[in-house]
């Protein structure tokens, strides 16, 4: 199969087309509800630290599928897991449609989020196995720009459906286009043989990874980065329906969807990385994010605080491929578990940020709000303070061994 692709480009570039719109609809998943606590809060007569948990639960789920479907793929193959997976979360997604109260909506989200947990661990490596050496990296970095856009654009997709459909329409459209992406993904993603590593091994694999020092303060990193990320967007659509802007649900989407500027950092990461090393790069989007934060809740002009949420946007679609980079160098040999690790993390910052960020909001201080949230960041810098480097020569000697790499 492979030796055939690599006579067809064309080929190629269809695969990674289908694979980037797959991660951007399947990780919007993840943040079509931020938009949604409050119109869930009025639908169900329920205080938004009730609603909250339509985000929460499928962050928890989410997080427990990705240590359980990594492994599981390389027993039975990187296909067969995501295709499967894909059907029911078509399912659960159509189902949550039509659910009449808020426990329900609950429930199923967190089966929502175990479904979704079939595709983000498993894509990651099944591209480095299918694409040649000299594609590698521009597939990985497309995988990686389509889960970053996935924060921005669901919530601004989430907004602007059940602004003019009604909240059920947001599951019903995203069911639909996942049963689209199921049918392109039978017919137009090629199957590759199963590793057929033991479950167990691969368990075994992330007990070893856990013993290094450095990992640990890479994944403190990694949650605060993503616990500010989903609690800045969070908090700031109540500043901005708060009475000291009072914007409407629609201009709330406008400035939501101005943050895709922001992400376009995501595209020069790597060569900032090469320029300034990734330690450097990384502490200075950590840095540009902060200040943008705590900028941000300071600000009482408009243009000021949409400029200020880009600034933070832009650092942490810098910051985040660098720590990706930084997570597999430091794993090494071990680091398909390294990254299964690290995606979990992440996913319980995202959880922990609209929670946190909730409360914040309950003392009615944003600028408390939202520098809490920064200075959860610069705990992160703290840290990068006291990651060992390891040598990029040794990781690349590593990444030339295939079968020691089963990221996840």
């Amino acid at each position: 199969m492979n030796k055939k692709l690599d006579k067809t480009p064309q080929r190629y570039s269809f695969i990674i087309l289908i694979l980037f719109f797959s991660g951007l609809t399947i990780m919007s998943s993840f943040y079509v509800t931020i938009p949604l606590i409050s119109v869930l809060s009025k639908e169900f007569s329920v205080s938004e630290g009730q609603a909250v948990w339509a985000s929460s639960l499928f962050t928890l789920s989410f997080a427990v599928g990705c240590l359980l479907f990594g492994p599981l793929s390389d027993r039975f193959g990187r296909k067969k897991i995501m295709l499967g997976g894909l059907a029911a979360l078509t399912i659960t997604t159509i189902i949550l449609g039509f659910q009449s109260s808020l426990s329900s909506v609950i429930f199923f989200r967190g089966i929502q989020g175990l479904t979704a947990a079939t595709f983000s661990p498993v894509v990651l490596p099944y591209v480095m196995e299918l694409f040649p050496q000299n594609k590698r990296v521009f597939a990985v970095s497309c995988m990686s720009a389509s889960f970053l856009m996935a924060g921005i654009i669901g919530q601004v997709f989430s907004s602007f459906v059940s602004f003019h459909l009604g909240w059920q329409y947001v599951f019903i459209i995203l069911a639909a286009i996942y049963f689209i992406l199921m049918i392109l993904m039978i017919f137009f993603i090629p199957k590759l043989p199963a590793n057929g590593i033991r479950v167990s091994a691969a368990f075994k694999q992330m007990r070893k990874t856990l013993g290094q020092k450095s990992l640990w303060l890479a994944y403190v990193i990694a949650l605060v980065m993503l616990l500010s990320f989903v609690g800045m967007y969070t908090a700031l659509g109540q500043f901005l329906s708060s009475s000291l802007f009072g914007f409407t649900n629609q201009q709330i989407l406008y400035v939501r969807s101005i943050g895709i500027v922001g992400m376009l950092m995501s595209l020069f990461a790597s060569s900032l990385v090469r320029r300034f090393g990734m330690i450097s790069t990384l502490r200075s989007a950590i840095i540009l994010a902060a200040t943008g934060l705590i900028l941000l809740g300071l600000g009482t002009n408009m243009v000021f605080i949409i400029v200020m949420s880009v600034v933070f946007v832009s650092g942490i679609a810098t910051a985040i491929p660098s720590l990706v980079s930084l997570v597999g160098e430091l794993g090494g040999s071990s680091r398909g578990a390294a990254i299964s690790i690290y995606t979990v993390v992440v996913n319980l910052g995202a959880t922990i940020g609209p929670i946190l960020a909730i409360q914040l909001l309950g003392t009615g201080n944003y600028v408390l709000t939202f520098s809490i949230l920064a200075v959860c960041l610069l705990l992160g810098l703290l840290a990068t303070l006291f990651v060992k480097h390891v040598s990029p020569v040794a990781d690349e000697l590593n990444m030339t061994e295939k079968k020691s790499i089963t990221l996840h």
